[in-house]
């Protein structure tokens, strides 16, 4: 099924069972059987996505290998990566691929989970099984099954609100 409004480009092969959910854009992309992409994905340069892949809403993947059965509901770019089978991309992660001079891989193993809102800075690998918490920028290896925990400590300043509001009010009336 092929919804409304998608742009099929070069380089697209479509499996069987597959659904297009409306304004994706597709190009240089393989797809295996009962693929579901959409809306708004944008696939690309060399993507390939084994059975039973599930990308949603304003995904985009480029040079990327997706592994059976493996979910990206929605707001992630997966860029030059290996991804393996079942694995979970939570909502807001990105591959950081590129460091300004050289694109690097990123790599995911099979059964992984990786929380919402991560980066994974590449190269970097991510072992089968394991486990990344919500809100974490994974600069280093995670062995198979453990869970990495990567983000800065909350601290709370009490009373502190209210002086930024002076202090913004004070740059307002300077101007």
């Amino acid at each position: 099924v092929i919804e409304p409004g998608v742009w099929i480009g070069p380089g697209v092969k479509i499996g069987e069972g597959c659904k297009i959910f409306a304004f994706s854009h597709l190009e240089d992309v393989v797809m295996g059987p009962g693929v579901t992409v959409g809306p708004f994905a944008r696939l690309r340069g060399g993507a390939v996505l084994e059975q039973d892949v599930h990308l949603g809403n304003f995904v985009e993947v480029k040079k990327s290998h997706i592994g059976k059965g493996t979910k990206a509901g929605h707001l992630s770019y997966l860029g030059d990566a290996e991804i393996g089978a079942n694995v979970n991309i939570g909502a807001g992660t990105i591959t950081s691929n590129y460091d300004g001079a050289n694109k690097s891989r990123t790599t995911i193993g099979d059964g992984a989970f990786i929380g919402s809102h991560n980066s994974l800075v590449a190269p970097v690998t991510v072992g089968a099984g394991a486990y990344t918490a919500s809100g974490s920028t994974i600069t280093r290896d995670v062995p198979p099954d453990d869970l990495a925990v990567a983000r800065a400590r909350q601290e709370n300043k009490p009373g502190y609100a209210p002086k930024l509001r002076e202090h913004a009010e004070r740059l307002k009336r300077q101007k």
